[in-house]
This record gives structure tokens, sequence and C-alpha cells, in this order.
């Protein structure tokens, strides 16, 4: 097993990442060599298998036939300097109330099982240099546990000025160049460095022309969220924790996921420093952010004065960030408390998949509709079952309930189901209840 095995990859990732540790201003000039056959197998092994297909239209299972040839091409190739990095797929999957879409890039599998490869031995190295503030794919860390840190350092702070920021098309207009200057901080392998240009420039394949963008990484690739987070290490948290911060007056803390990040301050002042200089920052590296959706809002404690508030501060608002509203309501011993909710947007998109769920698979049999309802049910109760928001989940069963007998319905030509016969047919396939899956008081009970 020796090589072969898994444990022998974590203790190669385990020594880069040691030496990254205690050389935090080292550039690694050789690492290529740790991406061996055995984690080359690794990679593929992480490899999403169920994924859609690249522009060569191989299937995981196709080239799963004949892996070990398969793997020891591509890695003879790649250690070569002859491999070849495939245009990537584009489509477009709807964003927010399906009114617009997001363009998302598919790399071929083969692509995929070395950008895997490679994204394992650079996130030995940068997991030694990311702030604790970023949480976005990142192993060992989750949106909740993003969620739940904003929830802690918002209540001690009794509440402040947060800023919303959206950095409009960050995937699309990402400035090369100043990746390539982050990366020469930490790693200038030749070989690792010329095949993440090979990525970078393999082109996007849309309604058959093949485009080669001068900006930007492909959003969807495996490789693009480390690049992402190398990226926005420098061009945001560095720049915040290192700079902004220190000259505060007040608190302040960030906290983001991937590109979706909030600033929170306890001085309005602060923040209206920090929201001044933040589009001249972002422009720096070519990068914009939303005019409309980057916002101040006042998210203090209700009741809570500060002794010198401007004119346009009157009223509490609400923020959002990983799909929840934040704000401030009554706890059940009536004190002030920060909850958290489906936003309305994500809200109307669960919606609309479910509504387009059920029409298309009406006239398939109820066991088999339930049983997979059941598991769409579990799975939105897993991401958004968490303190506070048992009100909005209750009201997602109660439309998914009216929908699926909307088109159970529409059937066949019969007389509508009335809701006494449907909640006889619920005894008989019960959906399962509204479950609280992250609570904040199991976690501070944690010791």
């Amino acid at each position: 097993m020796g090589t072969q095995s898994p444990r022998y990859v974590y203790t190669q990732l385990q020594r880069i990442a040691q030496r990254a540790r205690k050389s935090p201003e080292t550039a690694f000039t050789s690492i290529h060599h740790h991406v061996d056959l055995a984690l080359m197998r690794e990679a593929y092994r992480r490899t999403r298998k169920d994924g859609a297909v690249g522009v060569d239209g191989q299937t995981a299972a196709d080239y799963g036939a004949n892996l070990e040839e398969n793997l020891r091409g591509l890695l003879d190739r790649f250690k070569s300097g002859r491999y070849f990095a495939s245009p990537v797929r584009r489509e477009h999957i709807p964003k927010g109330d399906g009114s617009k879409t997001r363009p998302i890039g598919i790399p071929t599998f083969e692509d995929k099982v070395l950008q895997r490869a490679v994204a394992m031995v650079l996130e030995a190295i940068y997991e030694q240099d990311f702030l604790d503030c970023s949480y976005g794919f990142r192993p060992g860390r989750s949106p909740h546990q993003a969620l739940d840190d904003l929830w802690v350092g918002v209540t001690k702070m009794r509440g402040g000025w947060v800023i919303e920021l959206d950095i409009e098309k960050f995937f699309d207009t990402l400035d090369r160049p100043s990746l390539r200057g982050f990366l020469d901080r930490r790693v200038r392998d030749g070989v690792l460095r010329r095949t993440i240009d090979k990525w970078l420039k393999a082109g996007v394949l849309e309604e058959g022309v093949v485009t080669h963008p001068h900006t930007g990484t492909p959003q969807g690739g495996v490789i693009s969220p480390l690049l992402a987070n190398v990226y926005l290490h420098e061009v945001l948290d560095r720049w915040f924790v290192e700079h902004v911060v220190p000259r505060m007056k007040g608190h302040a803390f960030l906290v983001r996921y991937a590109d979706d990040a909030v600033l929170i301050f306890s001085l309005e002042r602060d923040a209206r420093r920090v929201l001044e200089v933040l589009p001249k920052r972002f422009a720096r590296y070519g990068l914009k952010l939303h005019p409309e959706k980057t916002r101040l809002v006042r998210f203090l404690r209700p009741g809570r004065t500060t002794r010198r508030q401007l004119p346009s501060s009157s009223g509490w608002e609400s923020f959002d960030l990983l799909g929840f509203t934040h704000y401030w309501g009554r706890s059940r011993k009536g004190t002030w408390v920060v909850k958290r909710q489906t936003a309305r947007d994500r809200l109307r998109r669960a919606l609309g998949r479910a509504a387009q769920w059920c029409r298309k698979n009406r006239h398939k049999p109820v066991s088999w509709q339930h049983a997979q309802l059941v598991l769409k049910l579990r799975g939105h109760y897993a991401y958004y079952g968490i303190t506070g928001n048992a009100r909005r989940l209750k009201s997602f069963l109660h439309q998914v309930c009216r929908l699926w007998r909307k088109w159970l319905n529409r059937r066949s030509q019969r007389r509508s189901m009335p809701w006494d016969r449907f909640n006889r047919l619920l005894q008989r396939y019960p959906l399962p209840p509204v479950r609280i899956v992250h609570s904040v008081y199991r976690q501070a009970a944690k010791p």
C-alpha cells in the first residue's frame, strides 16, 4: 500500500504545510514533484463523478474505465509540459429571482482531476496564510461557521454599521497580472505556474464559438475558488486586517465567503471612511463594486443610541449574507437578539425549482415523488434549518405541499383533489417536519 494510500498523500501534504508555516515569507520554487501518481489517484477520488461533461463529452465512467493508464498519461504530460488545457464549456444558470443568469464554466473531466491535484498542493501552502475571516471553499470550513461567527461578533458588539460588499462580475473581471503577482509571493514553481496559465488562457466555448477573455477565471472550474481566495486574501482580507482595523476608532471585523463579504463596524464614522475608499481599493486591482448592492446598513440594536448620528441614520435595517436575512427581533424572553431567516429571493428560487420539479414529474408514481420530495426537503432543512428560521421553513413546507397537490391535480381531467383527500395522502406519504439542524444554543453549550 505504502505510496499508494491516501495516508501517504496526507503525509506529503502535511510536510508542505509545515514548511509553509515555518517560512511564511518563502516562495516555493520546486514542489511539482509532489504531484505524483498517488496524489493523482486521490484527486480522482475527490473529483465529483456526476458533474456535467466538458467539451470532449467524456464522462467520469469513461475516464475510469482505463483509469491507471489515463492518470499516468496525464501526469506525464503535466510534468513534461505537453499537457493541453481544453476550453471550458459555458452554461448559464438562474441567479436570484430567475431574471438574470450566472455563467458557469465546465472543464473536461481530465482537467478537473489535474486541477484538483494542483489545488491540493496549493491548499497545503495557502491554508497557512489565509486569515480566520475567510470561509469560502476552504477545507474544514462551511457557510454555517461563517454565519455563526458573524452572529457572535454582531451580538457581542450589540450591533453596528454593516457594509454589504458586492463585487460586480468578480470571476469575469479578476485581473490576471495581479493574480500572477500574488502567486509569485508563495509559488514560483515553473511547472505549476505554466499549468495555471494554461487554464486561465484555455478559452470559453459558448454556442459553438471559442473566445479567449483577457481577464477572469472560469467560474465553475475546480481551481477557480482557490485562485479567487488567493486574490481576495491580498485585495481585501490582509488589507482590512493589517491596514484598516488599526486605523479605526472603534471595533471592526470582516466575514468573507468566496466573493461575498460583510464588514462590520461599531462606529458609523469608521464605516463611512472605509466605504469611501473601498471602490478605489478594488479598482486598483481591476474590480468594481456594484453601485446599488454595495451599501451601508444601520444595524444597531433597537433602543441603542449613539452620541453622534447623521441625519440619514434614522431607522433600523437588515442585511443579507449567504442566503439569510439578518435582522433584530425579540427573543422569547423579550430581549433584542440578532435573528436570521431565509432571504426572500432564495425562498422564491427554491419554490420556483420545486414547482418546476413537481410539474415535470407529475405523472411519476406518487411513492417515487414522495421519496424525492423527502430528500429535497431534508436538503433544504440541512442548509436553512438554523435558529430563528422556523417560520420561513414552515412556510416553505406549506408551499411545497400546495405545489405537490396542484400538480397531482393535473395528472388527469378528473375533479380537483380536495384538501381532506390530499391530507389523507400525506398521512400515507408524510413529508418531513421542519427541523432546526444548526442551533446557536447547541453550539454555545459545547465545551
